[in-house]
């Protein structure tokens, strides 16, 4: 019944947020205030590339995979607890609401285990706000139960490091993946375009997400590890072959067409076949990106690779050739 008349009441709890210094942002997440699942009170940290305006969240590689939905947190404090619910409850009787809605609350919560404010907290249920609507988020059904403090609540969907590194992983944003190209202007068929990208151009980036007063904080870290090339028509051949240009060992990808090199085979590049006409290629570069994760305890482990995409106009002209 706690849950009903969580849902009639609309729970809602404070959000505070602020940034960090340079090249790090500071926010925190909030949950659903119109049900039964309130906010959480994880906070993120966010360091590395600077977000810039096409940047944006990876996509996973995986199709198995997804960050949680819904968890159970601590929350309360025993005597916050019973103050809290027995406003509720007067609430509910105030406005007509029926007693025996509440008897089993009351039965259950009778003492809140005020007696014991410190030595445990009241869990409970809180949604993901990006996945409200995911009906995954809905599965968190528990009432608001109690753990001493340091014990493991060994309940299914109980926060870990492992839940924080999937909603880190979540607000992990990366930049635009702006790829330099000779020639810089209209491609020519049968001749290679030569694409790179500058050492200096991408960074790790890292996103920690924390619980206050429980120590449990996990970091993922995104690592730029491939750049995929798509030219955007089936009468084009990449290099290498497969479209997939590996990152060297000094961060960049590709190699700066130089005087010369026009005839050459470029380490990663395209070769349009035939023109584009008027129109133009939908070029599409897919930058992957590898993560992994630390987090308190000495936990830690990797997530499933995740992937940035970028399109760009490539024009393609026919070469002129003058009969005399």
């Amino acid at each position: 019944m706690l849950t009903a008349l969580l849902c009639l009441l609309g729970t809602h709890a404070a959000v505070a947020g602020g940034r960090g210094g340079a090249g790090s942002r500071e926010v925190k997440t909030g949950g659903d205030s119109s049900g039964p699942a309130l906010e959480s009170r994880v906070s993120f940290k966010v360091e590395g590339s600077a977000q810039s305006e096409g940047s944006g969240p990876l996509t996973s590689t995986s199709v198995d995979w997804e960050p949680p939905a819904c968890w159970y947190e601590p929350y309360w404090k025993a005597k916050d607890f019973k103050t809290f619910m027995e406003a509720q409850w007067s609430i509910h009787e105030s406005v007509g609401g029926a007693a025996e809605d509440i008897a089993d609350d009351k039965a259950r919560y009778k003492d809140f285990n005020a007696d014991k404010n410190d030595e445990g907290m009241w869990w409970v249920a809180v949604k993901n706000p990006d996945m409200k609507d995911d009906p995954a988020a809905g599965t968190c059904t528990r009432d608001p139960f109690w753990v001493v403090n340091g014990e493991n609540p060994d309940v299914p969907q109980a926060i870990d490091t492992e839940t924080l590194a999937g909603l880190a992983y979540q607000r992990t944003e990366v930049p635009d993946t702006e790829i330099s190209m000779a020639p810089a202007g209209k491609s020519t068929v049968n001749l290679p375009t030569w694409a790179w990208l500058d050492k200096a151009t991408f960074k790790t980036v890292s996103v920690t997400a924390s619980l206050a007063g429980t120590g449990l904080w996990a970091t993922t870290t995104a690592k730029p590890v491939s750049l995929h090339i798509d030219p955007g028509s089936d009468d084009a051949l990449t290099s290498p072959s497969s479209g997939e240009c590996t990152i060297k060992d000094d961060g960049s990808i590709g190699e700066p067409y130089a005087t010369g090199k026009a005839d050459e085979t470029p380490p990663c590049g395209v070769t349009y076949l035939r023109s584009s006409g008027d129109d133009s290629y939908a070029l599409k570069a897919t930058l992957t990106w590898e993560i992994s994760w630390t987090g308190a305890g000495g936990t830690a482990g990797d997530l499933p690779n995740g992937t940035f995409a970028t399109t760009t106009d490539v024009q393609v002209q026919e070469i002129q050739a003058v009969n005399r």
